[in-house]
């Protein structure tokens, strides 16, 4: 098993980005296996969203709901998706997370729109 299907596997992954002073801010996230790589699914105007704008570094490391890692890190790159993109990764949510994932995005999307949220795609640097 590979270190992105562990990560793909896991309920929730702590995806760290980082801010312009260096500090990691780290935020236990879904994530799920989308090609080659991890996709997740935030708020378009969360500050994780600003940067990774500004800066694609991250780390990703499997943890429970409260962001307590319980694995190793694993650097990465992460990039935005478009909206084709981000309707894949919501698709993919509703796969693993059933009921839970659907009434999460229907919330969302009745909350902000379509375009309130945003799908990320993170590449290991393996």
């Amino acid at each position: 098993m590979t270190t992105l299907d562990r990560l793909a596997a896991e309920k929730y992954v702590l995806l760290t980005t980082f801010r312009k002073d260096g500090r990691a801010v780290p935020t236990p996230v879904w994530a799920v296996r989308d090609g080659d790589a991890l996709g997740v699914w935030t708020v378009s105007d969360s500050g994780k969203v600003k940067r990774i704008r500004r800066d694609s570094r991250v780390t990703v490391a499997p943890c429970d709901v409260r962001g307590r890692p319980h694995g190793g890190e694993v650097p990465g790159h992460a990039t935005i998706y478009d909206l084709a993109g981000t309707r894949r990764v919501r698709d993919l949510l509703k796969q693993k997370y059933r009921m839970l994932g659907r009434l999460s995005l229907l919330g969302s999307r009745l909350r902000r729109g379509e375009r309130g949220t945003v799908g990320l795609r993170i590449t290991l640097d393996e």
